[in-house]
């Protein structure tokens, strides 16, 4: 398969005149342009082509959630993001009971591992991010304060034995236990993120000497500079800001975080220091008014955006992974090849996924083709057409 007449998006910039090859779910060539027509050339008339996006955190969508630990919502969940131009994702559970997270890796486990074509959306499932049940009561935003607990190696464990589908964990830095458990997921090649959290800066610093790499949803259910005593001392926000090591995640869909804001995180990151993340939940892809749940939370969308039921709070997104993209050029502006990194080689690198998030020959052929307006025309998965407008 040739891809043509493309406009092809790498990190240091976009370029045109080039063609892809794709042969067996692999870039293969990227060349000058040869071809213009004729059996296995697309012609993409003048379209961006981008690596496919990479969502670290999709907790669901259409109504379905991860928790429901079932192949046919995980299906419906990719299905929708893949409309987006997501090609691999990190489903996200919910605070909850230990059992009932595992009863959800056990399906991710089954989801996966069962003989498919690399096409179908299942395919779209690069492992599980674990939000909870170890963070901070006092920023636990829509996540329920009855399951919340602390880290206890008993429990750390239970999540340890399925290192093999956890990709990424949220924890809270401060709470008894977090610092061990921090360097135990570590050890085991778990991206550990920090979040729902209310750390000072050195117990974010601590946390960061034992391994955590990442800060999860910045500025949302995360502490920020505030006196003690007669001292202002900075949260887990500064510290990330200003840590170079450390990788942001940021729901860029105009409602969890303002341009300013965002703006603010873009010049003290720069565009490597970026992830962006949809945290949509099952009222993505709902129409507005619409109810749902988020592990016996009730929920509504309003405005584009989700909701707890009494608006006390946000529920996660209801956002895919472009509009975020389009966010991102629109009202911080960003040069669209940046934004495009945020949402593929960054990712990417933040949970080892290699072959992933990067147009080069060797890598998988997981593509995402989007008009100069920034509307996904079509979605790729080993080279194979999954989803078109």
């Amino acid at each position: 398969m040739i891809f043509t007449n493309a406009r092809l998006i790498f990190p240091d910039g976009v370029r045109d005149g080039l063609e892809l090859v794709a042969e067996e779910g692999k870039i293969t060539a990227i060349r000058e342009q040869t071809q213009s027509g004729g059996e296995g050339v697309i012609n993409l008339q003048g379209n961006y082509l981008a690596p496919g996006f990479i969502d670290l955190h999709v907790h669901g969508a259409l109504g379905r959630d991860t928790m429901e630990a079932s192949a046919e919502a995980f299906r419906a969940i990719c299905d929708f993001h893949l409309s987006g131009g997501t090609t691999s994702l990190l489903l996200t559970t919910a605070t909850a009971p230990i059992e009932k997270i595992i009863a959800a890796l056990n399906a991710v486990r089954d989801s996966t591992h069962q003989p498919r074509r690399r096409s179908r959306p299942s395919s779209a499932i690069a492992g599980v991010h674990v939000e909870g049940p170890f963070i901070s009561k006092a920023k636990r935003g829509a996540q329920r304060e009855e399951f919340i607990q602390d880290p206890s190696p008993a429990r750390v464990q239970q999540l340890l034995d399925h290192a093999d589908v956890i990709k990424r964990v949220t924890i809270a830095p401060e709470i008894p236990g977090a610092l061990e458990a921090i360097e135990n997921f570590q050890t085991r090649g778990i991206s550990v993120s920090g979040g729902h959290s209310d750390a000072w800066d050195e117990e974010a610093t601590a946390a960061f000497e034992r391994g955590m790499r990442s800060v999860t949803h910045t500025f949302n259910c995360m502490s920020s500079a505030r006196r003690r005593g007669v001292y202002r001392v900075g949260g887990l926000l500064e510290f990330a800001l200003s840590e170079p090591r450390i990788s942001c995640e940021l729901i860029a869909d105009g409602h969890h975080v303002s341009p300013t804001l965002m703006k603010m995180l873009y010049y003290a990151k720069g565009p490597g220091g970026i992830c962006l993340v949809t945290d949509a939940t099952a009222g993505a892809g709902l129409p507005d008014g619409s109810r749902f749940s988020l592990f016996g939370n009730d929920c509504i969308v309003l405005g584009g955006v989700c909701l707890l039921a009494d608006r006390s709070a946000l529920a996660g997104s209801a956002s895919r992974m472009i509009q975020l993209v389009r966010m991102m050029v629109s009202d911080v502006d960003v040069p669209v090849h940046e934004a495009v990194a945020m949402a593929t080689q960054n990712p990417a690198r933040a949970i080892g996924l290699e072959g992933k998030g990067r147009l080069a020959v060797g890598a998988d052929a997981d593509l995402v083709i989007f008009s100069p307006e920034l509307q996904v025309l079509g979605t790729f998965a080993g080279g194979e057409n999954i989803w078109s407008n």
